[in-house]
């Protein structure tokens, strides 16, 4: 079996996902091709790029100069013409390395091999940018940890998702988290309503990552905050003495789980909880993935019950 082009593109996974479409809930700014409410009609005068013709394109946007060399029929594509521009925000922070190990005088047992979160998310991201331009709607990509580290604009092209995928191949676990800055920083500079979609363990300072999410809505962009956690983190557990090291910051504490592990489990439900509510008094969505469950299966499950909302 040819082996696939992309290590987070999987074709079985992405032939699972293609049924699905992500539609924006809000009115988006561009051109209505039929998944996505605008209020805009017609093209701008920007030329952004090409895309396949579609039954009920109007002829009057067939690029001929480009039928006469190719022999195929594309339509000229204005930036103004954009469904919904998607940015995938990936938390490539330190903490985002983590994977849980069974380890002696613990009871933890993954119930099948998982994957660290960062390359978790990056299946993710890999699979939001095929979506996307998969509906012919612009995929971008944005990687952060206390600043961005890299960023790439949204493009619908083939050739852009080529682009993605190799940008995802390269991304590693880098410094402290610190998502307030990127965001507030993303949220002045994406001009027009957008599709953000972020990738993130959370281990931050709440308070300021809920500024930073509601400063996104005030800029009207819709948000999908999809937050990843590690099996052993939802669990807790641990049984015996263990030495816990914070990824971030190099600090290691020694405890006995078994007097600290219900106070963890409630702090963490509370936590969660926060984001949640936040986000729905916000209109932003929140959804909380365990790492151990199979990334196509988790993100599958989320469209489907979008599709329902």
């Amino acid at each position: 079996m040819a082996k696939a082009p992309y290590k987070f593109l999987d074709p079985k996974a992405m032939a699972k996902l293609g049924k699905l479409s992500l539609v924006a809930r809000g009115v988006v700014e561009g051109y209505m091709t039929g998944l996505h409410r605008s209020p805009y009609k017609g093209f701008s005068v920007e030329f952004a790029e090409h895309r396949a013709y579609a039954p009920g394109d109007p002829l009057k946007h067939i690029d001929w100069r480009s039928f006469a060399r190719t022999e195929r029929l594309h339509v000229k594509q204005f930036e103004d013409e954009t469904n919904l521009r998607c940015y995938v925000l990936l938390d490539a922070s330190a903490s985002m390395a983590y994977r849980s190990e069974p380890a002696a005088g613990n009871v933890f047992k993954a119930k099948a091999p998982h994957l660290p979160k960062l390359e978790y998310a990056c299946y993710l991201a890999a699979s939001m940018a095929y979506l996307m331009i998969h509906q012919q709607d612009p995929a971008g990509l944005v990687v952060f940890d206390k600043a961005i580290r890299k960023y790439i604009a949204p493009r619908a092209s083939p050739e852009h998702l080529r682009v993605l995928m190799e940008a995802l191949e390269q991304v590693k676990a880098g410094e402290k988290t610190g998502m307030a800055g990127p965001f507030h920083e993303l949220a002045e500079t994406i001009k027009k309503r957008a599709l953000i979609v972020i990738l993130s363990d959370l281990y931050d300072e709440e308070t300021e990552v809920l500024r930073a999410l509601r400063h996104f809505r005030h800029r009207k962009h819709e948000v999908l905050l999809f937050h990843l956690l590690d099996p052993a983190e939802v669990d807790f557990p641990f049984t015996r003495l263990s030495e816990f090291k914070d990824l971030e910051t190099g600090e290691r504490v020694q405890v006995d789980p078994r007097f600290v592990r219900d106070e963890y489990l409630k702090q963490l439900e509370a936590y969660c909880a926060k984001f949640k509510k936040a986000c729905a008094e916000s209109g932003a969505d929140y959804c909380r993935i365990n790492t151990s469950v199979p990334y196509d299966e988790a993100l599958g499950r989320y469209l489907a019950l979008r599709a329902r909302t």
